[in-house]
């Protein structure tokens, strides 16, 4: 009870009055519409996912994160339209975190293997506070334990929930066998405090920088048919106002099965090694991955985290197909279909 209570309490404490930071996915190629909106449509086909992540179980619920997307290519234009939605739940449900958003992504294409695709997202962020949730310590008995009936005197925020828009933009690089790609989120930095704050330096989310790329190779041999089995080394850095992210591993694929292992490190700390298994069939495919925690938080104190991921690849369009086929164009997104 007194672990909750504190833990109630500092979560409170953070999330009203400093600046808020953005969930980062471990299977971050199952969600790629929240790593890049450059993402939409890269793959050649109409795509539709969900992610759940679970961070720290042991603690009372505290991060809890669900999203949706679904994007399609549009032929003819070289574009593609995307449309996502996230949820975050940290201490419980108590402070609610909503984005949805489009995205419109568009490609230019330079030589016959190499791609430029742009994507911008614009959408709205809405967050909200349940307070009767909360325990303050005026309501804390030390023989009757915690009562959320018991007065507090606390003051109650007169707004518990706010709405903003929120813009961001991307771009990936790509040809045979590499891509690379960037993005920048909250460009607007939308002011989503539920509290006044006079310090115009800590109004608004910061905006989320990230770098993102890999190398996808095929394995051939006289067992395996090209493109059967491929391995895709890959990094993933993101930075937020003063909160920094490494991530270094690889994914592999040798026809239905998949997996993979990552390392990732927290400004100058390490953090968590990521291990994945995934299946396909017919265009599906699921994949779980379990984040062993590394650092001074041991797995015994939080738990570590586990993620899942579904999503369903349609076909290729018959106009990619015949573009791929015209430029001989080996698609090196093979990770995130």
């Amino acid at each position: 009870m007194t672990k909750n209570c504190l833990f109630l309490i500092f979560f409170v404490g953070f999330f009203l009055t400093g600046q808020a930071q953005d969930v980062t996915f471990s299977q971050f190629f199952a969600a790629p519409l929240h790593l890049n909106p450059a993402m939409v449509g890269v793959t050649g086909s109409a795509r539709f996912s969900l992610n759940y992540r679970n961070q720290w179980p042991n603690w009372p619920n505290a991060y809890r994160t669900y999203s949706a997307a679904y994007e399609q290519p549009i032929p003819g234009v070289n574009g593609s339209l995307g449309i996502r939605t996230l949820t975050d739940d940290a201490g419980d449900g108590i402070y609610r975190t909503t984005a949805i958003g489009g995205i419109y992504g568009y490609n230019l294409q330079f030589r016959n293997d190499f791609n430029i695709q742009l994507g911008i997202d614009v959408g709205i962020l809405q967050t909200r506070l349940d307070w009767d949730k909360l325990l303050f310590g005026d309501q804390l008995d030390p023989l009757l334990g915690a009562d959320v009936n018991q007065f507090t005197s606390e003051n109650r925020p007169e707004n518990l929930q706010k709405t903003v828009v929120d813009i961001s933009s991307g771009i990936v690089f790509y040809g045979n066998n590499i891509y690379a790609g960037m993005a920048l989120h909250h460009l607007n930095q939308a002011d989503e405090s539920l509290l006044q704050i006079n310090d115009n330096l800590r109004a608004g989310r910061p905006i989320r920088f990230t770098v993102h790329g890999g190398i996808q190779i095929n394995m051939e041999s006289d067992n395996i048919r090209k493109g059967e089995a491929f391995i895709s080394p890959n990094i993933l850095y993101a930075h937020q106002a003063d909160f920094s992210q490494l991530t270094m591993g690889a994914y592999a694929g040798y026809k239905s099965v998949f997996g993979g292992a990552w390392y990732r490190i927290t400004g100058d700390n390490a953090d968590a090694a990521i291990a994945l298994i995934g299946y396909k069939y017919n265009g599906w495919r699921i994949g779980y991955s379990y984040d062993l925690t590394v650092s001074g938080l041991s797995v015994g104190t939080t738990g570590g985290t586990h993620e899942v991921s579904l999503g369903f690849v349609f076909s290729e369009t018959e106009a990619y197909q015949r573009e791929k086929k015209r430029t001989r164009y080996n698609n090196c997104f093979g990770m995130f279909k």
